[in-house]
């Protein structure tokens, strides 16, 4: 799990991304403030979404340590976190691809529509990683993107 910044309305805000150890994006949070509430709440939707996971690799960053903190401490089985700033390389890859598409945008002009791009954006993006099957055969991901939207 990483967080990483996307411009909007001229000010930096926060994309909370997490992926598994195959590269496959687990679930993504856009956030005005990367603080304790910030991280818990997409931790919470992360879960509640894809499972509790036995292990969680974050980097040295104290809010995302103190809201996984704060969800153990409500739990009967606690989540293993690790904190290593170079075993989170594999998310850190992943952002490469969102920020190729991001940056040329030159930032949102607010909120919720940055929020729908970044959805669209993540879809196809896992959708081009594979992670997303079609019931149609020989679709290109652009035409299963465009089906989705149908």
């Amino acid at each position: 799990m990483d967080e990483t910044y996307i411009r909007v309305k001229g000010e930096w805000r926060y994309l909370y991304r997490a992926v598994d150890k195959a590269g496959n994006t687990v679930d993504f949070l856009l956030r005005a403030h990367r603080d304790k509430t910030a991280a818990r709440r997409y931790f919470e939707k992360a879960i509640g979404q894809n499972g509790e996971p036995e292990t969680v690799t974050i980097d040295k960053s104290g809010s995302n340590l103190a809201a996984l903190l704060a969800l153990n401490a409500e739990r009967e089985k606690p989540i293993k976190i690790r904190q290593n700033k170079y075993l989170n390389n594999i998310v850190e890859q992943d952002h490469r691809a969102i920020k190729r598409r991001t940056r040329p945008m030159m930032g949102s002009k607010n909120f919720r529509c940055a929020r729908i791009i970044l959805g669209g954006i993540e879809t196809m993006h896992m959708i081009v990683k594979g992670q997303m099957k079609s019931s149609a055969i020989n679709q290109t991901p652009a035409e299963q993107f465009y089906s989705l939207v149908k």
